[in-house]
């Protein structure tokens, strides 16, 4: 007992040791296990697992063991095997679209005749940052043109013209004026907001909006339809407060952008200067981020009785938006990014390759 005394006051040891060092001595003074576990703040179990420890095995028993010294050691080339799977499509024959950690191991089993639980296979996930849960997108660009764009584009972005505007302008269209058919519950103590499943559409609404690139400050209008006409007037109006400044407009390749009055408009207003992204490359357009923000902060949650209830809280989202407008910081280089997209051609090609053998 006296070098257990002397273990606890000691500086040295960690909380976690000196714990299990005052659970002895106080069991050694008599005290008992109920009462140890309340002041301790630990379980009964607890007190009797390094109790029985330290009889075993002295002071040494009540040091930490290593986590991974009961861990039956898996074969370099099974671990080998469970990531090579999981980067694979489910063969065929199972009916799956891809691979849980227990349809997994359950297959390593019947059809491998390798035996690993899918704890096993789930840690082999962590570690390997693997997960087939999740899905992404991705779109390859085939337009002729493509690399040409992008750096036009992003030349914009990091380095604009001396004295330019440069405002990234697009169309959200069809934005729904949905109403639930039950009151929305608001957010409660342990508990969030809850709502119907069904729902009552009042109509829709397109929303044009041009992004200073430079400030972060938005320019919106809401129209009944989308036309040429309407994108006309909307870029009338987004070019009408720099007067004397030339103009750089970043915006994708709708048919809408490039009818004759808009062509016509263009050669009378020669400041004003389009730059298309690639097509079917429409997030390389910084807009497009602000319009994703605006349908998770006020749209997608939104309960609307009406289109003007809609299109009022647009408004006010711009207007709150544009009190501490700030620019979004564009990063990626043309460089970088076309590396990229090369990168992911070559994998198409060499996964078209290899189905096709």
């Amino acid at each position: 007992m006296v070098e257990l005394r002397q273990v606890v006051s000691s500086r040295a040891i960690s909380a976690d040791m000196a714990l299990r060092v005052r659970i002895v001595l106080w069991s050694g003074e008599g005290r008992r296990r109920k009462d140890i576990a309340e002041l301790l703040g630990i379980s009964a179990r607890t007190v009797d697992r390094w109790k029985t420890r330290f009889a075993e095995q002295g002071l040494a028993g009540l040091e930490d063991r290593s986590r991974d010294s009961g861990r039956v050691q898996v074969p370099p080339q099974t671990r080998a095997r469970v990531i090579a799977l999981t980067r694979m499509s489910p063969p065929a024959g199972l009916g799956l679209t891809h691979w849980s950690t227990r349809t997994l191991a359950d297959h390593l089993r019947r059809r491998e005749s390798i035996t690993v639980s899918w704890h096993y296979i789930a840690r082999v996930w962590r570690e390997e940052k693997l997960r087939p849960q999740r899905q992404g997108t991705f779109k390859l660009s085939t337009d002729p043109d493509f690399a040409d764009k992008v750096v036009d584009v992003v030349g914009l972005y990091l380095d604009p013209p001396g004295g330019a505007v440069v405002l990234s302008v697009d169309e959200k269209t069809g934005i729904q004026a949905l109403d639930r058919t039950q009151p929305v519950l608001p957010v409660a103590y342990a508990a969030g907001e809850k709502r119907t499943s069904d729902y009552v559409r009042h109509g829709t609404t397109n929303l044009f909006a041009a992004l200073n690139v430079t400030t972060g400050e938005v320019l919106g209008e809401c129209t009944p339809a989308r036309n040429a006409a309407h994108f006309l007037a909307f870029l009338k109006k987004a070019v009408r407060p720099h007067a004397g400044k030339e103009i750089h407009v970043v915006l994708d390749n709708l048919s809408t952008h490039s009818t004759p009055e808009v062509r016509a408009w263009l050669a009378k207003n020669p400041h004003v200067h389009f730059h298309f992204t690639p097509v079917g490359s429409s997030w390389l357009n910084q807009v497009e981020i602000w319009f994703g923000i605006l349908t998770r902060q006020a749209i997608r949650r939104g309960t609307f009785s009406s289109v003007r209830v809609l299109i009022q809280q647009i408004r006010n989202y711009i207007d709150s938006w544009n009190e501490t407008a700030k620019p979004f910081t564009w990063t990626a280089t043309a460089n970088e990014i076309l590396a990229k997209v090369r990168l992911t051609q070559r994998n198409v090609r060499k996964l078209v390759a290899n189905n096709s053998k």
